[in-house]
């Protein structure tokens, strides 16, 4: 009787812990469900823009432009890798097992830091003191019409225009043939009118090129078309013809194209010093540095450039229509997204541009305006190294080799020599040893400015300096009255190079990855501007026309700050 009343508790005691039980794993379950779904709940649209949106918002109180307002906002409805995530292609397993390249993307984007000044400098900016200087400031002379490149129709060329275009409608039928490409697939369509402010940021910088300058400084759509360059949304990737190394040519959504350079080797990576001149890689980063340097010593020859970080397979692979470009895609080793091209040096598979796996740094520089719009001429320098192995050019051997060409057209008259000898200035900060020609718009002729393309092979070496691209300056003991003054204002502390250039590369997005420019370079660029003046120097003891005088008014200062 013990024994079957104890069973019977035992049995109750049981089946109230099995009660129990039952009952915290049900708790438990629907604390866990509850925890799932708060996780797993994907945010409402409203929300999930609203990051996209604050950063929009910071873009547009920098630029302040419809145009690029209204890129923006494609580029948030439509963006390539959500194109991409709803095409079934071939790529879509391995992009499962690697992960998704929208959150690489992404978080590149981030790391980068699209569009934004990203580093602060200590102290009070000496670039800012620097534009501020009155050598920066000088007064312009009053540009004609025939003084712009490319220039807007009058109302009067406007009603001529439609006039003929109502002509043609009797002539040609309205069927779908005759239709505006502006409807084509990707792009946007083309609203554009006589008002400045319709008009996208490429198309600004092209209808502000002068017979004087590439773009003038104080224009403030030259941040919005960097910021363009940097952020749009890339349709197209083809490779550019000619050339001795890889270029792409990108499209955009409104028609805008930029120069595609990618990054070859490391920032630190030193020109070996057996290498030729005309053997060396062409490097992005010296196409950025390049385009800084250029503005700051007051040339304004240079395209706008920037540095952007890329997808090699969703912004290039997978868009571009080159087949001779998309047979040369394969993946290393290593699991990186790899590529070479078709051209005459280093496209081969032996020297890949590689992702890591997909994202890749490159530098992206503005288009000039077409050649069958803005003619350009290409001149042969008269300092073109002889690009041989064994012979020497005929400058390196004749010291009075100047005397010949001042008496060539055009370095006969005008201000073609001074120019050129800009150019060398430019080249020796520098060293880039690869300048064989140059270009100017045929529309201006020879009273014109030089325009300083293919910066590539520039910043090679920091640990020495090539003297010898300073012939022209050399032989010739010429140079401008205002590259002279801003040189020694360039060498004084308060104005030192070096500083004045790690301020500017810091607003290039790529300087968040990693300085544009080792230190080794920028101290390098310090030494090379006190040999310069150190030349000039020599020759004001020789010669007393080295001095071309292309301003007034401003003090030449103490003579101290050649030699400093």
């Amino acid at each position: 009787m013990v024994r079957r009343n104890l069973g019977q508790s035992t049995r109750s005691i049981y089946l109230g812990l099995a009660c129990l039980s039952l009952s915290l794993h049900v708790l438990l379950a629907f604390f866990c469900l509850s925890v799932l779904q708060t996780a797993c709940v994907f945010p409402t649209s409203s929300s999930s823009s609203s990051i996209p949106r604050t950063d929009t918002q910071h873009h547009e109180s920098v630029s302040q432009s419809p145009a690029s307002d209204a890129a923006s906002s494609n580029k948030l409805q439509r963006r390539p890798h959500d194109e991409v995530r709803h095409k079934p292609t071939a790529n879509m397993l391995h992009h499962k097992v690697r992960g998704s390249l929208n959150e690489v993307a992404e978080k590149s984007k981030k790391l980068i830091g699209v569009g934004k000044i990203i580093q602060k400098v200590d102290g009070p900016s000496k670039l800012g003191a620097l534009f501020k200087h009155p050598l920066y400031n000088l007064p312009q002379p009053e540009l004609q019409q025939d003084d712009w490149l490319m220039r807007l129709k009058t109302e009067e060329d406007a009603k001529d225009t439609e006039s003929q275009e109502e002509e043609n409608e009797d002539i040609f039928p309205d069927d779908s043939e005759w239709q505006s490409n502006s409807h084509e697939e990707g792009y946007d369509k083309v609203t554009w009118t006589t008002d400045v402010e319709t008009h996208p940021p490429w198309l600004r910088f092209h209808l502000g090129i002068s017979r004087w300058e590439l773009y003038n400084r104080k224009d403030p759509n030259l941040a919005q078309l960097t910021h363009y360059l940097a952020t749009q949304r890339i349709l197209g990737s083809v490779q550019k013809k000619g050339g001795t190394q890889l270029k792409l040519l990108i499209s955009f959504p409104n028609y805008g194209q930029a120069l595609l350079k990618p990054m070859k080797q490391s920032r630190h990576a030193e020109t070996d010093v057996n290498l030729f001149y005309f053997s060396d890689f062409e490097r992005h980063n010296a196409e950025i540095a390049a385009f800084h340097l250029d503005r700051l010593l007051g040339f304004n020859r240079i395209p706008p450039v920037v540095g952007r970080l890329i997808n090699v397979t969703t912004e290039i692979k997978e868009i571009t229509t080159d087949r001779r470009l998309s047979k040369t895609f394969f993946t290393s080793p290593a699991g990186n997204v790899c590529f070479y091209g078709q051209c005459e040096y280093y496209c081969s598979v032996e020297h890949p541009v590689c992702g890591q796996p997909h994202m890749l740094e490159v530098s992206l520089a503005t288009m000039l305006p077409d050649l069958t719009i803005a003619p350009r001429r290409s001149w042969r320098s008269p300092w073109r190294r002889s690009y041989s192995r064994t012979k020497l050019a005929q400058w390196e051997k004749d010291p009075a080799y100047c005397d010949t060409v001042k008496q060539t057209p055009p370095y006969n008259q005008g201000t073609r020599l001074v120019d050129l000898i800009d150019m060398a200035v430019l080249d020796f900060l520098m060293s880039n040893m690869d300048r064989h020609h140059y270009e100017t718009f045929e529309q201006f002729g020879n009273n014109t400015f030089l325009l300083h393309l293919d910066n590539g092979r520039a910043f090679g070496r920091h640990s020495q300096d090539e003297p010898s691209i300073l012939a022209p300056l050399q032989q010739c003991c010429r140079i401008r009255r205002s590259t002279f003054l801003r040189l020694r204002l360039l060498c004084l502390p308060d104005f030192r190079l070096s500083d004045i250039m790690r301020e500017s590369l810091t607003q290039d997005p790529l300087s968040r990855v990693a300085p544009l420019l080792s230190e080794p370079h920028l101290s390098a660029l310090d030494r090379r501007l006190a040999k310069v003046l150190q030349v000039v120097q020599t020759c004001q003891e020789k010669h007393d026309d080295v001095i071309y005088n292309d301003i007034e008014g401003h003090d030449q200062g103490p003579r101290s700050a050649v030699t400093a």
